[in-house]
């Protein structure tokens, strides 16, 4: 059995993120049900190091997951589906996308994005 390769979030606040609005993300999605996908940034010293572990385990077919502590104080994680750096002015950032266990709280009560239906209302009213 492969080892996940994980990636921890040890101190800080948690990490915020964002819905996906990518469709190749989705792409990388296996199943009957459309997946909680987003995206997240984190600052970091070490960026090229995250991605080198990444790029790794998905080069020997092991998964990386995100951990990190919700908002309630539990721990959590999230299965990384694509990775990159970038420079800012404050230092490295690492953009992850992800595909999350649920909508995070900070999202609120977001309705499924891919709900077409509900988001078109009947002019006849039948």
């Amino acid at each position: 059995m492969s080892e996940t390769e994980r990636i921890t979030v040890v101190e800080g606040p948690t990490p915020t993120f964002e819905p996906n609005t990518e469709p190749w993300v989705l792409g990388m999605s296996e199943g009957p049900a459309i997946p909680f996908t987003g995206r997240c940034l984190l600052r970091t010293l070490d960026g090229n190091a995250l991605l080198q572990r990444c790029r790794e385990a998905w080069g020997k077919g092991r998964a990386a997951c995100l951990e990190f502590t919700n908002m309630a104080g539990l721990p959590e994680e999230a299965l990384i589906l694509a990775a990159r750096v970038s420079e800012v002015e404050a230092g490295e950032v690492l953009h992850l996308w992800l595909r999350l266990n649920s909508w995070p709280e900070e999202l609120g009560d977001t309705d499924d994005p891919f709900d077409f239906e509900s988001d078109d209302e009947d002019s006849t009213g039948l």
